[in-house]
């Protein structure tokens, strides 16, 4: 199974508290996790794209560095793991995107892949007089699917004439071309997610669900078989879960509940409203389950919280789920978090034991000197 960081390119990373670690985004910041990450074996870097936060006492996410240019940065000091930027695909031409993941798969030696982004915050466009109006939220999938359409054009021919609803290109150019099949990731989780990506993507990217419940975002997949039947394709799921660990489960239990006790009223507030504002995707959605389930304190993502051979455990029990090739982790401290996944959680996964790091490098000199 492949594991992933969900790089804190925002303010606060993806806790929304008070009583959390407290810092903005930095490339140092992200420079230290990634190249931690990469030591420890991880498999790829992800980072997401926010153009506007949602305020409260803790400014959460009004901070927040640009995808294509801190992923171009970790991808030049990095060897070996994935890099995956985000496409504001609203605000950003497809044909510039192309281009600039041409550059980056250049900069990367081929590690470079592409996250695509309908747009579901209004705020984040309109304070730039570009949100096209609200129908636009039962219209994203097409114009999405339009979008990579146009993408793939350019990376398999360099060229592409593509005529559609919402893209027009007449003899549109972007040479080289990648150096090979670019992946592409998708959040897809309702149905007209699920279908695009069944038809476009790579992986499909959800958000795991509930607290210490592991394998409840299973259905997601089964819901995604039943388009890739359709489709003939492989596309397989990555589930986004959020790493709470300690010592002893009473330790990380702890930090949870000091963590929903800070919870920051009016950011989460904020969130709650602008999440409602699509009436017309379904109610299945990423950003819908983000505003309804475990605890809003951290986007109500999965959350694994417990002592490093528990969450190692819960880890191993995605691994198992039908469907599931990968895990992108948050944390609430990032920089202690992938050390300590690296260093006291992956030793203890089944489904990490092929790894080479540091510490299966530790554990193979002792069991070899142990027959000595």
């Amino acid at each position: 199974m492949q594991v992933g960081v969900f790089c804190p390119i925002g303010n606060n990373g993806w806790l929304i508290s008070k009583n959390s670690p407290q810092y903005k985004p930095t490339f140092e910041l992200n420079k230290e996790v990634v190249l931690s990450a990469e030591k420890y074996g991880f498999d790829f870097a992800l980072s997401m794209i926010k153009l506007r936060g949602f305020g409260g006492e803790t400014e959460f996410w009004d901070y927040n560095l640009e995808s294509f240019t801190l992923m171009s940065g970790l991808a030049a000091v990095t060897s070996k793991i994935k890099i995956f930027a985000t496409s504001a695909t609203l605000v950003m031409p497809p044909a510039i995107v192309a281009r600039m993941a041409v550059t980056l798969d250049s900069i990367s030696n081929g590690r470079f892949g592409l996250n695509v982004v309908t747009g579901w915050q209004r705020p984040e466009y309109s304070q730039m007089g570009l949100w096209p109006g609200d129908e636009f939220f039962g219209k994203r999938y097409q114009y999405l699917s339009e979008y990579v359409h146009v993408l793939k054009d350019l990376w398999r021919t360099g060229t592409s004439d593509f005529k559609g609803d919402f893209f027009k290109m007449d003899d549109c150019q972007v040479k080289p071309t990648p150096s090979k099949e670019l992946s592409i990731i998708c959040a897809g989780q309702s149905d007209a997610g699920l279908e695009f990506s069944a038809k476009y993507a790579t992986y499909n990217f959800v958000f795991g669900k509930g607290f210490n419940t592991p394998t409840a975002f299973a259905p997601i997949n089964d819901r995604l078989k039943v388009y890739t039947d359709q489709t003939g394709r492989n596309v397989a799921t990555l589930a986004l879960f959020m790493v709470i660990a300690a010592e002893t489960n009473e330790e990380a239990m702890e930090k949870w509940t000091s963590y929903n006790e800070g919870a920051d009223l009016d950011a989460i507030a904020w969130l709650q409203d602008q999440g409602s504002k699509d009436k017309t995707s379904g109610a299945d959605t990423n950003i819908r389950s983000m505003t309804s389930s475990v605890s809003p304190v951290n986007i109500n993502m999965g959350t694994l919280v417990g002592s490093f051979e528990k969450v190692a455990g819960m880890l191993d029990e995605i691994a198992e789920v039908k469907g599931t090739e990968g895990i992108l982790l948050t944390f609430d401290d990032f920089i202690q978090g992938v050390n300590d996944f690296g260093e006291k959680i992956q030793p203890l996964m089944k489904s990490r034991i092929h790894v080479d790091s540091p510490v299966a490098s530790k554990v193979k000199d002792v069991k070899e000197d142990a027959t000595v």
